[in-house]
């Protein structure tokens, strides 16, 4: 699925550079550098304010808590989506409530949101954390008419979405807050776990700095519980080498995307539906899309990824159980069909090898081995 050792022979001469400033400093806990890198990524971002944290996991329940999230209020998200996406809310204390996804996009359903809007409507609604899933943000136009009528936050969930855009304003800047993940498998990658929530106020700023660092204003005073959630300078140092180059990567993400378009099609795989082939992923043309993975629908979806892996051809299932069907969130009270949507996708999504280095010959041998199975 992915090779790191491509991208890090083409940046290791900055990374090392990089890595070795900050040791010279002897400044490894947030500091210089991290400010260096938020400034960065704000202004990637065009975003006021960003802080930088330990992972994306974090970032969520920062952008949550920062916002006053907690017992007796909601939030709606998706079922279809990693898990952080749900327990980020319960973490605050709040209850998920989940509303099924749009079968083009995979995202989370305007609609759906407002029909779970009217059946809770006694419930203390305070967010809808939309997730812009694969790389591609949500119908933030749809999502911003839901907030103005029924008056709630919007969180964004862009962990995989740094550098994509709706309607060319950058993820990061759409929502009240968002948030980031920079795990190694993400477009915008760290050397281990590290994340970034971006903020649209002062207030939701100051709040989320003071909740990383165990709820101090003045150390050793804590005026809330807070938590450990501090972005190392080494981390911050490699994003920001890395953040230099993201555009380019995205770009490149987005040509490959294109030819696995064009393959697939000449090779006479693409279809509507399923029954009748497979559906190549659909990008909204109000989106800039980053393909944090190229996604397709696929016939016989598991023989499929076994036949490929058996030809040394990497291949992932982004997500195999929704989240109301998972064993831990059984007490949420969702059941088998409460969202056929997302179990459809999860039964026929199948993730293509996509990153910028990736060669034209191993994505035609990719689409060969794809040919040869349903032949």
């Amino acid at each position: 699925m992915l090779d790191f050792s491509r991208q890090y022979a083409s940046i290791r001469e900055e990374v090392l550079a990089a890595i070795e400033q900050v040791c010279d400093s002897q400044r490894f806990i947030l500091g210089p550098a991290v400010e260096s890198f938020e400034q960065a990524a704000a202004l990637a971002c065009n975003a006021p304010h960003a802080i930088g944290c330990a992972s994306g996991t974090d970032a969520l329940w920062l952008a949550l808590a920062a916002a006053g999230i907690g017992p007796g209020h909601a939030v709606i998200t998706t079922p279809f989506s990693f898990f952080a996406s749900v327990s980020s809310i319960l973490r605050t204390g709040a209850q998920p409530l989940l509303a099924d996804i749009d079968p083009l996009t995979f995202n989370l359903s305007p609609q759906s949101v407002n029909e779970v809007i009217l059946q809770h409507s006694g419930s203390a609604l305070k967010a809808v954390l939309p997730v812009h899933l694969y790389g591609q943000c949500a119908d933030w136009d749809a999502f911003q008419e839901l907030k103005h009528r029924h008056g709630f936050l919007l969180v964004e969930d862009a962990a995989q979405a740094f550098g994509a855009a709706w309607r060319d304003t950058p993820a990061g800047s759409l929502g009240d807050l968002a948030a980031f993940s920079f795990y190694p498998t993400k477009n915008l990658s760290a050397f281990g776990d590290a994340g970034l929530l971006t903020a649209s106020s002062p207030e939701f700023d100051e709040h989320a700095r003071m909740l990383r660092a165990h709820g101090m204003r003045r150390r050793y005073f804590h005026d809330e519980i807070g938590w450990n959630s501090r972005l190392d300078s080494l981390q911050a140092a490699v994003l920001e080498v890395k953040l230099r180059h993201l555009p380019r990567w995205n770009q490149q993400r987005r040509e490959l995307a294109h030819r696995y378009d064009q393959l697939l099609t000449e090779a006479g795989l693409a279809a509507r539906n399923t029954a009748e082939g497979i559906v190549l992923p659909f990008t909204d043309p109000r989106a800039t899309h980053v393909f944090h993975q190229y996604v397709i629908r696929a016939p016989r979806r598991d023989a499929l990824r076994q036949y490929l892996a058996d030809r040394q051809i990497g291949t992932e299932v982004y997500y195999p159980l929704p989240l109301h069907l998972q064993t831990s969130l059984a007490s949420l009270g969702y059941r088998q069909g409460d969202f056929p949507v997302s179990e459809q996708a999860a039964s026929e999504v199948l993730a293509l090898p996509i990153y910028p280095e990736l060669r034209d010959d191993e994505q035609q041998t990719v689409v060969d081995a794809i040919l040869s199975f349903y032949k």
